[in-house]
């Protein structure tokens, strides 16, 4: 009993790795799409990003429908649109900074710094206690980052800011998230986002300078509708990837986004990553790997 016991875990893991690098691996692709309809084809980033997420979800409809109106039942509405008010705008910075020519690689590893913005706020905002090794792998991991922005160099630009301030977005999202979730079934939480998300950029897109911009030819719109359906493809796997097993487990996994996203930049605008990236990210990932050691000791 034990050794199927044993057996059932170990393919419950492999299982949720396996969900976990295909999810980034859909990303990456999903990430240099959006770069290449922005960048060098130039339609404007609040509309790519309307219509990216419109496709998203007419192919996450399937899942609307099983979750059912019962996900609807909420008493903290206002939370519930302030969050993905939040995850929208984080959004926009996101596909602003790829549309405004941040390499691939520097965007991703800047992203990476988003869990230690919710270190912060959770102690901040939600009285949450930190370890004084959390706070020292925090410090530690915006070293990292900030080898990666290298804003001494003579060739940095303010763009490169745009997926900090995506990561800090999307750090604020998760934050409302984890009070949403005290009261709130996950099922609530789904819901709202993927019926919210849209509309909200359609908004944020119809007040851009130019407004919404309905895509010209058909390679904008194969490679609106890859960056769709795969974004879609991706956060189902997400969520496939946690059903199986702990994010703890998952964390290193994750990571892997990192050299997938650095693959997709060099095969699609020949981008090769400058030897800072590397030590910034092993800062990053070193200290995000540490936090959750750390967090497993507590717990």
């Amino acid at each position: 009993m034990s050794v199927s016991r044993s057996s059932t875990r170990a393919s419950a893991a492999v299982i949720g790795a396996s969900w976990m690098v295909f999810a980034g691996a859909a990303f990456a692709v999903t990430n240099s799409a959006m770069q290449y309809l922005t960048m060098v084809q130039g339609l404007s980033s609040t509309s790519a990003t309307f219509w990216q997420y419109l496709i998203s979800l007419i192919a996450m409809l399937p899942v609307i429908w099983r979750i059912g109106v019962g996900g609807l039942r909420t008493e903290q509405l206002a939370l519930h649109v302030f969050r993905v008010f939040l995850a929208a705008l984080g959004v926009q910075f996101w596909v602003a900074g790829l549309a405004n020519g941040v390499p691939i690689w520097q965007a991703i590893a800047l992203l990476m710094t988003s869990p230690f913005f919710v270190t912060i706020g959770a102690a901040f905002f939600l009285g949450e206690k930190a370890s004084s090794q959390r706070w020292m792998a925090t410090a530690v991991g915006f070293v990292g980052g900030m080898i990666i922005l290298s804003p001494w160099d003579d060739a940095f630009q303010l763009v490169a800011f745009l997926p900090i301030i995506a990561a800090l977005l999307w750090g604020s999202s998760i934050l409302c998230m984890k009070k949403l979730e005290e009261t709130e079934s996950p099922q609530s939480v789904t819901l709202y986002l993927l019926l919210l998300l849209t509309p909200v950029n359609l908004v944020l897109a119809l007040l851009a300078p130019g407004g919404l911009v309905m895509p010209v030819g058909m390679n904008m719109w194969w490679l609106l509708i890859l960056a769709g359906l795969l974004g879609a493809i991706a956060q189902g796997s997400l969520a496939m990837a946690y059903e199986k097993v702990d994010a703890a487990y998952l964390q290193p996994f994750d990571h892997l986004k990192l050299p997938l996203n650095v693959l997709c930049g060099f095969l699609v605008f020949a981008w090769v990553p400058p030897g800072n990236l590397w030590l910034g990210a092993a800062l990053i990932i070193g200290a995000s790997l540490y936090s959750v050691h750390v967090e497993r000791k507590q717990s």
